[in-house]
C-alpha cells in the first residue's frame, strides 16, 4: 500500500502509450537435461528482436519459491502486492462475467469435475474441459434446484468447465478450505470447512451447496460433480486510475482475467473476440482511446497444464507473428512477460520466475539477444518482484514525477 501511495503522489500525464502483453503460464523447464524450454523451442524472431532492442529480467510474481495462482500473479503485474491484496479467484471470475457483485458477497470459483460413482474419487478435475454449452445446462440445473435457507445463491457460467457461485447473506467471510484435492484418482472432493470462527457461517452454506450440487449432478456425464476454491469476500481496493494519470483497458478472452482487470479499474473492451488475432485487432481499434493496454494470451497456460509441448510452442509462435502489429502502433513502452510458469513436464503452475522484456522509446538496451528464461536472467532488470514492473513501465512513458528535491 505504501508503494501505491508514493506513486499516486508522483503521478503525471504520460508522454506516450503503454502495452503490456501477458502470456499466461509462459515459463517452462526443459524436457531433458540441457534441453530447451518451450519458449526456447519456439521460432520467435519478433520477441527476440524486442528483447535485443530493449532490456530484460526475471520476475517473481509472489515471492521466490512460491507458486503463484493466476489472480495473485496478475495483481502483482499491475503493482498490487498479492501478500497484502489476497483476493480469491472466485471474485475475479464473478467480476469477469459482469455479475452485479455487492459489498459483502462471497464469490467462489467452481470447476465441474468427474468423480468415480463407486469410490467418489475425483478422476478428472476439469471434466474433460466440457464445452461452455454443457456448462450452461448444468448451471441452469443448479440455479433451478439449489435452495439454502437464509442465503441467496447465484450460479453463473464462466467458460468451459469453469463457473462461479455467489453467496449473499450478512456476515460472510472467506477463510474456508477448498474442496478441490488438486489430484486425481486419490480422494473425493474435500469438505468446505471453516478455517476461522467468523467464516463458520459461510462454510456451512458452501458445504450445503456442495452437498446439493453433488446430488443434482450425479446422473450427468462427464461432469457429475463440482469442486470449489478461490473463496473471496468482495471489498473494494485502490484503482489504477487513482494511482496513475492514465486510462486503462483490458483485452482478454477469459472471464477471470477480465475480472482482475475490472477489480483494479480497467475498462474491459467488449470486442476482444476468441483468438489472439482478434485480440490484436481489438488493440488496433481502440489504441487512440486509452493510455495503457493489458493484452492477455491464455492458451500457453492451458497447453502447459495439458502437457502439450507442441501446442504451447505453437501459441508462442502465433503470438510472435502478430507482435509487429503492436509495434506498428508506436507505443512509448511495449512489455512482454508472463504471470507464472506452467511447464509442460509438470502440467501445473510452478515457482520458476518468468521472463520479462521491455522495449521503451526512452529505454536503455542491455545486450540480451533473445527472449527466453535463460537469456533474460542476464538482463539489466535482474530478478525482481513483479510488483515493481508497473512503476518501471510508467516511468519509461514519463508518467512519474521526480521523487524528492
Amino acid at each position: 500500500m505504501e508503494l501505491l501511495n508514493v506513486l499516486k503522489r508522483l503521478r503525471q500525464k504520460p508522454q506516450g502509450k503503454i502495452i503490456l502483453i501477458v502470456f499466461d503460464g509462459l515459463g517452462g523447464i526443459p524436457r531433458e537435461p540441457g534441453g530447451p524450454t518451450e519458449l526456447q523451442s519456439a521460432k520467435k524472431p519478433n520477441l527476440d528482436a524486442l528483447a535485443r532492442e530493449g532490456f530484460c529480467g526475471l520476475l517473481d510474481n509472489v515471492l521466490p519459491g512460491l507458486t503463484p495462482g493466476s489472480g495473485p500473479a496478475h495483481l502483482s503485474l499491475f503493482g498490487y502486492d498479492p501478500l497484502i491484496f489476497d483476493i480469491g479467484r472466485g471474485l475475479l471470475g464473478a467480476l469477469g462475467i459482469g455479475f452485479p457483485i455487492q459489498p459483502g458477497d462471497l464469490a467462489v470459483r467452481v470447476n465441474f469435475c468427474t468423480t468415480d460413482p463407486r469410490t467418489g474419487f475425483v478422476t478428472d478435475r476439469r471434466a474433460g474441459r466440457i464445452p461452455t454449452e454443457t456448462n450452461e445446462k448444468l448451471v441452469a440445473l443448479l440455479n433451478a434446484r439449489v435452495r439454502i435457507p437464509g442465503c441467496e445463491v447465484f450460479v453463473r457460467t464462466e467458460k468451459e468447465h469453469r463457473a462461479c457461485v455467489v453467496f449473499r447473506a450478512p456476515d460472510l467471510y472467506d477463510a474456508i478450505a477448498e474442496t478441490d484435492p488438486q489430484s486425481e484418482g486419490k480422494e473425493p472432493p474435500r469438505l468446505a470447512a471453516a478455517l476461522d470462527d467468523r467464516s463458520a457461517k459461510a462454510a456451512a452454506f458452501a458445504a450445503e451447496f456442495a452437498r446439493q450440487a453433488a446430488d443434482i449432478l450425479k446422473g450427468e456425464h462427464p461432469a457429475n460433480n463440482l469442486l470449489m476454491r478461490g473463496y473471496a469476500r468482495f471489498e473494494k481496493i485502490p484503482l489504477l486510475t487513482e494511482t496513475y494519470d492514465m486510462r486503462f483497458a483490458a483485452i482478454a478472452t477469459y472471464p477471470m482475467y477480465r475480472g482482475v482487470a475490472n477489480l483494479v479499474g480497467m475498462d474491459i473492451l467488449p470486442d476482444a473476440g476468441e483468438t489472439i488475432a482478434s485480440e490484436f485487432a481489438c488493440l488496433e481499434k481502440h489504441f487512440a482511446d486509452y493510455d495503457f493496454f493489458f493484452l492477455h494470451i491464455k492458451k500457453t497456460d492451458s497447453y502447459g497444464e495439458d502437457g502439450n509441448w507442441d501446442a504451447k510452442v505453437h501459441v508462442i509462435e502465433e503470438a510472435d507473428a502478430l507482435l509487429p502489429r503492436a509495434r506498428a502502433l508506436n507505443p512509448a513502452v511495449l512489455c512482454v512477460t508472463a504471470d507464472h510458469s506452467t511447464p509442460c513436464v509438470l502440467k501445473a503452475h510452478s515457482w520458476h520466475p518468468v521472463p520479462v522484456a521491455v522495449w521503451a522509446k526512452w529505454g536503455r538496451p542491455d545486450g540480451v539477444d533473445e527472449f527466453s528464461e535463460r537469456a533474460c536472467a542476464g538482463g539489466a532488470l535482474g530478478r525482481m518482484r513483479g510488483i515493481h514492473l508497473m512503476p518501471i513501465l510508467v516511468a519509461h512513458a514519463l508518467g512519474l514525477e521526480k521523487y524528492g528535491a
